[in-house]
């Protein structure tokens, strides 16, 4: 039995996921009322940073969460089309090798101009 997903179920699971956010929050200090949150991530190939207030703590992490999920979703979506792709290639390889009718003659040089 093949416990491997489809490449549609997989775009379809990571189509459900609601928020998604890059990067990573991090506790930036500890003050008298709790911590204090960053968030960074890469954007236009620049770290950017962004203060976080707590109320917003736990919808970021779910969000950033979400984005982990949602990527590790399409790398599984790749891997399934790169072997299904190498399956194919190699399928129509042997086909076109045993169709080709094979000669005992030798190839004639080619011409130089």
């Amino acid at each position: 039995m093949n416990d491997k997903p489809t490449p549609q179920s997989l775009l379809q699971r990571a189509g459900q996921i609601p928020r998604l956010e890059r990067g990573r929050l991090s506790v930036i200090r500890e003050g008298p009322d709790g911590a204090y949150y960053n968030h960074q991530c890469r954007q236009g190939g620049k770290n950017v940073s962004r203060y976080i207030p707590r109320e917003q703590v736990p919808a970021v992490q779910e969000a950033i969460e979400g984005y982990d999920k949602f990527a590790g979703l399409i790398e599984q979506y790749v891997d399934r089309l790169v072997d299904e792709t190498r399956k194919e290639i190699a399928a129509d390889s042997n086909k076109k090798s045993q169709s080709r009718p094979t000669s005992s003659l030798p190839k004639a040089p080619k011409s130089r101009r």
